[in-house]
């Protein structure tokens, strides 16, 4: 896939998910109804949880990415994990801002060692190290080598944030939408849900691929020059 294509689909998707993330605004404050415990403050449920979602699945492609990498060595892969990574940090930075503001009005407080958020910080720290490592060796292939187990070891974590809340006493809620039992929301919530979830999947890969293109072109650039022929 040619470098000029990459950025077409990055804007495409781009156009799509800022149009798809306005329309799931709209639906929160004008749409969908209001849940009778919490209230409004519940609304942030929405931008929390589809964050959320999408920070998995970006640190799921960065496992992925990072586990072909160290079997076949492609530097493509290597520039795909860390486009991955950056994108991931985004929406888990998203994911604990907006877990902060509901605590603060549901638990009166800004942060607790909740089992969850304390997980979830430490995904958030695991893939800061994630581009620590990649510049801490004097060689940068031991680097992106270090930085790709890194990236599989990270994505560990993932599956305990999930049931961290059912084996552990959390004040974190149990889930209400990934359940054995079908999700427990009204109809009109998991469709903004999902609106958002969509919405925010078509941003992050707008991300992705745009920064993946200026990885190539980085590379593009680091390379030697050749020798001007006399």
């Amino acid at each position: 896939m040619s470098l000029r294509s990459i950025r077409l689909a990055a804007l495409i998707l781009g156009v799509l998910g800022v149009g798809v993330t306005l329309f799931f605004h709209w639906l929160v404050f004008f749409w969908v109804s209001t849940e009778a415990t919490l209230g409004v403050v519940q609304r942030i449920f929405y931008l929390h949880v589809a964050s959320a979602w999408v920070a998995f699945l970006a640190f799921g492609i960065v496992a992925l990415c990072s586990a072909v990498y160290l079997w076949l060595g492609d530097e493509k892969l290597d520039q795909a994990a860390r486009s991955a990574a950056e994108g991931g940090m985004v929406f888990t930075t998203i994911v604990l801002i907006a877990g902060s503001l509901w605590a603060r009005i549901s638990w009166g407080i800004w942060w607790t060692w909740d089992p969850r958020l304390t997980l979830t910080l430490l995904l958030w720290f695991i893939y800061l190290g994630h581009f620590m490592v990649r510049n801490a060796t004097e060689s940068p292939e031991r680097g992106k080598k270090f930085a790709a187990v890194v990236g599989l070891v990270g994505a560990l974590n993932i599956p305990l944030i999930h049931v961290s809340v059912l084996w552990f006493r959390s004040l974190h809620p149990q889930p209400v939408v990934a359940r054995t039992d079908g999700p427990q929301l009204p109809s009109d919530m998991i469709t903004v849900l999902f609106v958002a979830l969509f919405a925010f999947t078509l941003v992050f890969f707008s991300l992705f691929l745009l920064r993946y293109a200026v990885a190539r072109l980085e590379e593009r650039a680091a390379w030697p020059t050749a020798p001007t022929s006399t």
